[in-house]
């Protein structure tokens, strides 16, 4: 019986050591991680969730804020303030785009039938994001606009800069 008990315990030992090796699924719902607001009126909530990779100490995460706009030749940006908040009692940061100015443009002239859709962004001063596969990346944005990301990585060799 006491040969039977210790091989049953081994089992559920060695069975909860193998779970805890297998690489964990990215949460479906970022309320899966902790109770984030939900969109107020007029607004979208955005998560991205990013993959377990090698080294996320040496990833970036570049957010980008923007919509698909009819622009002509001009350099166009939107004018927007992006807030970051603390998720009360958690720690953890999302982000607010609290208003947007709209078309901000250069006002050169174009010649006709220059025209074309194209997606133009807030610049904003959040900078680089840490990488982190644990936690995702939450924001709140006014219906009109959208979420997209780019992954940076290191991928050449470091250098050595020369002292003047």
């Amino acid at each position: 019986m006491k040969k039977l008990l210790l091989l049953t315990l081994l089992g559920v030992a060695l069975t909860a050591c193998a779970n805890s090796q297998k690489t964990q699924p990215v949460a479906q719902s970022v309320n899966d991680i902790a109770p984030f607001p939900a969109a107020q009126v007029g607004y979208t909530r955005y998560a991205i969730h990013l993959p377990t990779i090698a080294n996320e100490n040496n990833a970036k995460v570049e957010v980008i804020i923007g919509k698909e706009m009819n622009v002509d030749c001009n350099l166009q940006n939107l004018g927007g303030v992006v807030k970051q908040e603390e998720l009360k009692g958690w720690g953890y940061s999302y982000y607010v785009v609290e208003k947007t100015v709209g078309n901000i443009s250069t006002l050169m002239v174009c010649p006709e039938g220059t025209n074309k859709n194209q997606f133009v962004t807030i610049n904003h001063n959040l900078g680089l994001f840490s990488y982190n596969s644990q936690l995702p990346l939450v924001f709140y944005v006014p219906n009109d606009l959208q979420i997209k990301y780019r992954v940076w990585q290191p991928n050449a060799k470091t250098m050595q800069a020369s002292a003047e």
